[in-house]
């Protein structure tokens, strides 16, 4: 008998009647397919936080890549002329960066200061991240800064409020001196992730000049390419300036915070695949069941010339067709319900809030802003759900190994005693 019989003898098994087996079939692909979403919806959901907090980083924090000049630390802007023009930059920008405490009208806090060319923030990834709750979204004068939003809440001020700056400079003779400095507050900011911009006091370079004379310079690059181009850039940039300068990409920036991410979303998705596991031993039992059923075909086919390795492929076809269904119907659902997970969040944020408020307590938050993005980016990675669906697949397919292989050796004389 050909292997095309095979495999429909094993699709007539899957949509076949429940009692004669078909119901084990399709039970196990049904418990495929609910040990799949979870992991499906964990993937979106780890892969669109981890994207869109490091995107703001990126955009917003640290740049693409940054430039120190080791020979004089104040100057980075020597690096300027060797590199403008070069193919692939995005932009240039200066930057200081320095720490102060902030003092407003119910109190004072420490502040990080980023001192950067206006421009920065009319950059196209700047200003799709950056969110302006009040006020302007850009210091216009060098005695106006912009701050964080939480910044803001704890010394009680806002947009159009006045503000003093207290930072330390070296003096000659190589004492401490602090230099407190007024602004007034242009507007507050938000990147839509708290730890980021808790703490931001931003001012113009020429502001943070004198502000922060001791202060951390560099210059910020953006990339076409981050995530793919920032190594090679990197590479081209240290043999254009030599080792007067130090490049360094966001990988190594935000090397111990990345690690972290990657090292959570490989540790949830190895704890799903543990249930895709359990799913798939669950189609080496409807295996097993589907075989004492269907003996008498066994002995049917054993008796009209059929070789052992077909009557195990039949059982194999099925195994294979159940882990294909169970996983198309898993991905199908988990990219419906990881698709739509801001949607679902928000009703359940509202449907908690108004159990909540029956009891008096204050509205539920799901996502709290201090710890997570306000909004899930949506990201699919087509390749990992390709590698998913293929594991559980052949983990159907193996684990239902050996019933098959004890299918195919059944003895059709003893079978049909039985009947």
């Amino acid at each position: 008998m050909k292997a095309g019989s095979a495999f429909f003898i094993a699709f007539r098994y899957l949509l076949g009647r429940a009692h004669e087996g078909g119901r084990y079939l399709r039970g196990a692909a049904a418990g495929i397919a609910l040990s799949l979403v979870p992991i499906i919806v964990t993937l979106i959901v780890a892969d669109g936080m981890i994207r869109g907090i490091t995107d703001r980083y990126l955009e917003l924090g640290t740049g693409h890549l940054q430039i120190y000049n080791f020979r004089s630390s104040q100057e980075p802007e020597a690096a300027l002329p060797y590199i403008e023009g070069l193919a692939g930059i995005r932009g240039i920008w200066p930057e200081r960066h320095g720490l102060g405490v902030i003092m407003g009208s119910a109190g004072s806090r420490g502040a990080t200061i980023r001192a950067v060319d206006k421009s920065f923030w009319e950059d196209e990834g700047s200003r799709k991240y950056l969110k302006v709750l009040s006020g302007e979204g850009e210091p216009e004068t060098d005695r106006d800064v912009l701050l964080g939003e939480e910044l803001a809440k704890s010394i009680g001020v806002t947009a159009g409020s006045a503000v003093r700056i207290m930072t330390i400079r070296t003096s000659a003779d190589g004492r401490s001196i602090p230099r407190v400095t007024s602004f007034t507050v242009r507007g507050i900011i938000s990147s839509g992730y708290q730890e980021l911009d808790s703490l931001w006091c931003i001012m113009t370079l020429e502001a943070g000049k004198q502000a922060l004379p001791d202060g951390g310079a560099y210059l910020m690059l953006k990339i076409d390419d981050p995530y793919n181009g920032a190594d090679a850039m990197a590479r081209s940039l240290y043999e254009t300036l030599g080792s007067g300068f130090g490049v360094y990409t966001w990988k190594t920036l935000q090397r111990s915070q990345y690690s972290s991410y990657e090292s959570t979303r490989q540790l949830l998705l190895f704890i799903m695949a543990l249930i895709v596991l359990v799913a798939a031993v669950n189609v080496s039992s409807a295996t097993s069941m589907l075989a004492i059923e269907r003996q008498r075909d066994i002995a049917v086919f054993k008796a009209s010339g059929a070789k052992p390795a077909f009557t195990s492929s039949i059982f194999l076809w099925g195994a294979f067709l159940t882990g294909l269904v169970g996983s198309v119907l898993g991905t199908a659902i988990g990219l419906a319900i990881g698709c739509s997970v801001n949607s679902l969040l928000a009703i359940l944020e509202t449907i908690l809030s108004f159990f909540s408020g029956i009891f008096h307590a204050g509205p539920v938050k799901i996502l709290d802003s201090g710890y997570y993005l306000e909004t899930i980016p949506i990201i699919v990675n087509v390749k990992a759900l390709f590698v998913i669906a293929f594991f559980t697949v052949l983990s159907s397919v193996l684990a239902s190994w050996f019933p098959a292989r004890r299918a195919g050796k059944l003895k059709p004389i003893e079978i049909l005693r039985k009947y």
